[in-house]
């Protein structure tokens, strides 16, 4: 941990931070990020849970802080884990960012960039406007991971593509646009042809289930709420069958959408017979 160089990028929120988290790691040379929860390694979450997907402000800030020991032990273990040379923190402020190093035991903030160094004026108000109107935040991970997989995605892609002064390689980029669960101007949905792409893409990679019969997905206030019927192969149990799919299913839905899934139910109606096994 000691050895780890920490940046921090500030600005106010609904500025443009996580629109323009991985421009800024790219031109300081850093991989991976913290950003509202979670811990990113260039392209891919690696640990932690999305603040967006709480149900209020309040525990937003508690989960971008980092305040819970689970958290902490989360996050720690990933930084152990895969040994960053740097780390670039993301805050509305510079008393923020100092904190979340020093909650996850990081060492000081060596250098702190500031979205008016990085934005125009001009930039900053349209971001903010983006946020107030629209309810619009941004996750700086690309979009790509799910549609490799799946034909219909749920959340905008946001594909930039800029260069850095004559003599500087290509910016590319590709974020995922969400609306979090307190947004005043609704709930975060989901259609259900997206969640039955994955809970069925999912099911395909399991050799003890024959089928999904059937999904129902009901938007409630407090999160999505996913019924599922299955036809599973005969001679197994059940029960760890069913455990087993809900685990993958719930991590899926969470990595893929940063969604708070509330419950899932799954129901097994069928014990399908491979006759030629049998015989």
């Amino acid at each position: 941990m000691d050895n780890i160089k920490v940046y921090a990028f500030v600005g106010p929120s609904g500025t443009g931070k996580s629109y323009r988290a991985q421009m800024v790691a790219n031109e300081n040379n850093i991989h991976y990020i913290i950003d509202d929860g979670l811990f990113i390694n260039d392209n891919e979450i690696i640990a932690g849970e999305s603040a967006k997907k709480a149900p209020t402000k309040i525990e937003t800030v508690k989960k971008a802080l980092f305040l819970k020991q689970e958290q902490k032990d989360e996050i720690r273990k990933a930084i152990e884990k895969y040994k960053p040379e740097s780390i670039l923190i993301l805050g509305t402020s510079d008393g923020m960012v100092q904190k979340i190093a020093a909650n996850l035991g990081l060492p000081q903030i060596q250098k702190i960039i500031y979205i008016d160094e990085i934005a125009t004026k001009e930039e900053i108000e349209e971001a903010r406007r983006s946020r107030v109107t629209e309810g619009k935040h941004v996750i700086p991970v690309p979009t790509f991971e799910i549609k490799k997989d799946f034909s219909g995605f749920i959340l905008d892609p946001l594909q930039i593509f800029r260069f850095k002064g004559r003599d500087h390689k290509p910016y590319i980029s590709e974020k995922s646009i969400i609306r979090p669960t307190f947004s005043y101007l609704g709930n975060f949905t989901i259609s259900d042809t997206v969640f039955r792409q994955i809970i069925e893409h999912i099911a395909k990679k399991e050799t003890n289930i024959y089928d999904v019969l059937r999904t129902r997905i009901e938007n409630q206030a407090e999160g999505p709420y996913v019924y599922i019927e299955l036809s599973v192969e005969y001679g197994v149990n059940i029960r760890d069958v069913v455990e087993n799919f809900k685990k993958k299913i719930l991590k899926e839905l969470d990595k893929q959408t940063a969604m708070r899934v509330q419950t899932i139910k799954i129901i097994v109606k069928e014990i399908h017979i491979n006759k030629e096994k049998t015989n």
